[in-house]
């Protein structure tokens, strides 16, 4: 029920997306070339010329507003925030139809060497308009939409059983959608202490063994199943009842509640399997991801080396101080767990830890040589491990990767330590550039590793390599 209403609102905006393009198409050949308003120095072209181009709008503008999630349903995004998406989109649509009209350039004339061009001022016009006509269908699509939930029409009746942890935030999130017309009608449980309390203004109606008569009563459509792992026999005796009825039925397991990242459903050869440990970073967000990596990762190695000779420069003052070796190599844990060598520019002597064993580094750490002491403020001594990132041991973002001593204390002493090693390592991270580096609380730092895997995408990945260049070069806990 829920991705179908997702699905019939998507094709909804779709179909008002390509209508609105295929206006301002015209719309904008009208202004260039037939309203006078703007000069035709070259006379004015044949429509077919340029009726060509619609079909490839009418492709690539979709897909533009698709990969930007203007296709989904976010709970939360203001008009401002919608408008500004397709700001965005809009004006990387307009770029590719750009270099697709450069490229494409027929002849004026079989056999002729002439060729024609496209206008400009055709495609800033359309891109204007086509923005214009865009929000203005967007907004009266969700006003239209919002006027007919309003009113009561086709709206989702909706009776969740159970009314403890998990159904009420089951009940908290459709009634957080309301955009999509879910009403929770009520709850039924059979704890006596629940019996007419209401939750966020949801009354509990009675127990499991109303539910054929509430079913009938409140016309109920949909029925959610949200009771505990401990209440198996109620929900097959409720499963019996509500069986009877012409309803959805949807049955939310409470072994949702060890989920270590997201939950997905799969299918084993027509068996349904839960994972409790699903990441957004497989398949072709992970071929994106890795391309960045190396193209930045090459690029960056290149630059700091021949082009602003930063790694010659550090390595000459190491040496010039404490001589050899000048880099450092030490053993990390990575991706699932397994071990790399991490390279770095060496800022500690190198006996630093023969008496000590592995340990933090502190405040004033007498262990570090005065170039040291300049690299790691500013973080420096870590740009070695651009080549950690173009070989693939590591990303550019990601959790930062731990010494295996600190992760054999650490995966026993706090829970779901060892999901943060469900991606790739990187050089910067969510956690890091929120200032949870260095000696600081570890229980903090996996919050932060663990939103940054549950929520990935291109997106945030270059909103924290941009707070890393603007912010998280020079850190107090740097040291």
């Amino acid at each position: 029920m829920i991705q179908e209403r997702h699905r019939k609102r998507a094709a909804l905006y779709l179909a008002g997306d390509l209508l609105a393009t295929v206006a301002a198409f015209f719309a904008a050949w009208f202004v260039r070339f037939e309203a006078g308003w703007i000069p035709v120095t070259k006379g004015i072209p044949e429509f077919d010329r340029y009726l060509v181009l619609l079909p490839i709008v009418l492709v690539i503008w979709p897909i533009v507003l698709y990969f930007h999630g203007l296709y989904q349903v976010r709970r939360g995004r203001s008009r401002i925030d919608e408008i500004l998406t397709l700001v965005v989109a809009i004006l990387l649509a307009s770029i590719l139809l750009s270099s697709f009209s450069a490229w494409y350039r027929p002849s004026l004339e079989p056999g002729s060497r002439d060729y024609f061009t496209y206008s400009r001022w055709f495609m800033g016009l359309f891109m204007v308009l086509d923005l214009v006509f865009v929000s203005f269908t967007r907004l009266l699509i969700r006003h239209s939409l919002q006027r007919r939930q309003l009113k009561g029409h086709n709206l989702q009746r909706i009776l969740v059983l159970g009314a403890g942890r998990l159904g009420k935030e089951i009940a908290g999130k459709l009634q957080l959608h309301r955009e999509l017309g879910f009403r929770v009608v009520g709850f039924l449980d059979d704890d006596p202490g629940k019996a007419s309390l209401r939750y966020e203004g949801i009354p509990v109606l009675g127990t499991l063994d109303d539910v054929e008569r509430i079913v009938e009563e409140q016309e109920v459509d949909t029925v959610y199943l949200t009771l505990p792992l401990e209440a198996h026999k109620k929900m097959l005796r409720a499963l019996r009842e509500v069986a009877r009825e012409c309803v959805e039925i949807k049955i939310v397991p409470d072994v949702l509640q060890y989920a270590t990242i997201k939950a997905s459903l799969e299918d084993l050869d027509g068996t349904p399997v839960i994972n409790l440990s699903q990441v957004p970073l497989q398949g072709w967000n992970s071929l994106v991801k890795r391309g960045i990596d190396i193209a930045v990762s090459a690029t960056g190695l290149l630059i700091l080396t021949f082009l602003i000779p930063v790694f010659p420069a550090i390595a000459l003052a190491i040496w010039l101080e404490d001589g050899r070796p000048i880099f450092y190599r030490q053993e990390r844990m990575g991706l699932d767990g397994q071990r790399f060598q991490i390279w770095k520019f060496r800022s500690m002597r190198t006996d630093a830890e023969a008496s000590t064993g592995p340990v933090w580094a502190t405040r004033n750490d007498d262990r570090r040589t005065r170039v040291g002491e300049i690299l790691r403020r500013y973080s420096l001594d870590e740009l070695p491990q651009l080549w950690n990132v173009l070989t693939g041991a590591m990303s550019l973002v990601g959790p930062r990767p731990e010494r295996p001593t600190f992760v054999r204390e650490f995966k026993h002493k706090i829970p779901q330590y060892m999901h943060r090693h469900r991606v790739k390592a990187g050089i910067t991270g969510w956690a890091q550039v929120h200032g949870w580096r260095g000696n600081t609380s570890i229980k903090k730092r996996l919050q932060y590793d663990l939103y940054y895997i549950e929520n990935w995408s291109l997106k945030l990945d270059l909103k924290i390599l941009w707070m890393t260049l603007r912010h998280g070069l020079r850190h107090r806990n740097a040291y």
